[in-house]
């Protein structure tokens, strides 16, 4: 009954929200009424009674290009494989000079698991953009629960682990070897993911990256720590879980809503967001046009969330925070064939590890992350390493100056160090996008091979039966010619 209430809740906001909008234009600089007494203040209240009831659509990424060794290269997005709940979404990098597409070439491929924890993927677009100036870059972009029809099954943090394998393993035969970054909540399942490939004897990635996640919450738990393991699992079952209500496509699906996840968020710390909110309105008036920019694109992302399929929500309440299954060596996962295998990360000897902390974080607490080593005793010392970032709480790991400045650069250190020359598996003949022909490059013909010569008789024969067809063949064959001409107009090259 709560999301139907929220619904139409937001339904009768929307109307005001929008007006709100028209009346901040209409005391606008250059607008109407921007000459009236107060003009401007009303402007920015009523921007900001707009901010506060608007409805926020996922955001995009909206990365158009990125700095590599001084040059411009071009940003294409692509869904590289389309699961019921997540989306492999590749950052294809493009570029016509020869000297920045070989370095793109050889540069590491890196798997980043965004977290499904109420925020979008889009959280970690200071992330992505950061390391696309080094790596080809692949991120798990998770679905809105309630968009997902009740046709598409159920959705477990058992299906979760397995999405990550099959993601790994995609990229492992597309190039040979891979990267993973893990940054929050799937740390966890990762590890777990990870740890089953090791068992199994499968290849692994290169280097595993862990930041800011609860692999043992048990270690200065915080306040989000505390709330799960103080309640029940009964408890959460019975109060935040909620059925879709009509008019989308996941209309009867169990979820945990986005909307009290986000309040959950706020609730932590309402004085920082109050103050937040009032300095957005004070920067309106003076015209300070930065800071408020600064101050939209941060809510904008915020205050964007999804819903989470019910089982997977309360599966890593239970698993994670309650009965900590990975850290006691009790965790069993089904595989797609159905079959139950333990989670085993002492198993995991080839790939590197590095954990990453905040100092003042207070979504992981200190040393929950770091509690990987412990697990991963197969992991040699010479291939593991923990960072504690001063004075970084929990986003400021993976996003803004901290992370471009001090986190980034270790952690592209730390994957240059251990990765491996790419190479295709498998006996494919077709190359890759970057070694494909470039428009207006000139193709080689073929040699021909050597015919036994022909009497001169059978050559006059067989000119004289075609001759009534020539001047169709001759029509014919042109057409090939500019359909290939247009097919190789439009594209700058193309680097992985």
């Amino acid at each position: 009954m709560l999301y139907q209430l929220y619904e139409a809740q937001r339904s009768l906001m929307e109307p005001f929200s929008d007006f709100a909008q028209a009346a901040s234009k209409l005391y606008g600089p250059g607008a109407v009424w921007s000459q009236l007494p107060m003009a401007q203040r009303m402007a920015a209240g009523y921007d900001l009674l707009y901010r506060l009831g608007k409805d926020y659509e996922k955001p995009e990424f909206n990365i158009k290009s990125v700095k590599v060794d001084g040059e411009d290269v071009v940003i294409q997005e692509a869904v590289e494989l389309d699961k019921p709940f997540c989306e492999l979404r590749r950052f294809k990098r493009f570029t016509d000079e020869p000297h920045i597409l070989k370095t793109l070439k050889s540069q590491p491929v890196v798997l980043i698991v965004a977290p499904l924890s109420g925020h979008y993927a889009t959280l970690l677009r200071d992330t992505v953009r950061t390391m696309l100036q080094d790596h080809k870059v692949y991120i798990t972009d998770w679905k809105n629960a309630r968009l997902v029809p009740m046709s598409e099954g159920k959705f477990h943090l058992d299906d979760y682990i397995n999405y990550v394998q099959e993601f790994i393993r995609r990229l492992q035969a597309e190039y040979g070897n891979c990267h993973v970054v893990s940054v929050c909540q799937p740390t966890v399942p990762v590890l777990a993911a990870v740890s089953l490939m090791a068992s199994r004897k499968e290849p692994l990635p290169l280097t595993l990256t862990m930041m800011g996640g609860p692999i043992d919450a048990r270690k200065s738990p915080t306040a989000v720590n505390n709330l799960a393991m103080n309640k029940s699992y009964e408890w959460f079952e019975n109060n935040v879980i909620y059925r879709v209500p009509q008019g989308f496509p996941g209309e009867g699906r169990r979820v945990y809503p986005g909307f009290l996840q986000h309040t959950g968020f706020v609730a932590m710390n309402p004085d920082r967001h109050a103050t937040s909110h009032y300095d957005y309105f004070k920067d309106l008036i003076k015209g300070d046009d930065a800071s408020a920019e600064a101050h939209r694109k941060f809510y904008d992302e915020y205050n964007a969330v999804l819903d989470m399929d019910a089982d997977y929500y309360l599966d890593t309440i239970r698993t994670v925070f309650q009965q900590f299954e990975l850290v006691n060596g009790t965790w069993d996962v089904k595989n797609p064939e159905g079959q139950i295998e333990r989670v085993r990360p002492q198993d995991i000897t080839t790939a590197a590890l590095l954990t990453v902390e905040g100092e003042l974080d207070d979504i992981s607490g200190s040393g929950q992350t770091e509690a990987a080593h412990s697990l991963c005793t197969g992991v040699d010392d010479s291939k593991r390493e923990h960072y504690e970032v001063k004075g970084a709480g929990h986003y400021g790991i993976f996003s803004g100056r901290r992370w471009r400045d001090l986190v980034y650069p270790k952690l592209m250190k730390f994957i240059a160090a251990n990765d491996q020359p790419q190479k295709r598996a498998g006996t494919r003949e077709s190359l890759p996008a970057e070694d494909r022909i470039k428009p207006g490059q000139k193709i080689a013909a073929p040699a021909a091979k050597k015919a036994a010569p022909v009497p001169k008789k059978a050559v006059a024969v067989a000119a004289a039966a075609r001759k009534p067809a020539a001047s169709k063949t001759h029509v014919a064959a042109k057409k090939p010619a500019v359909t290939a001409k247009k097919a190789s107009k439009p594209r700058t090259g193309a680097a992985r």
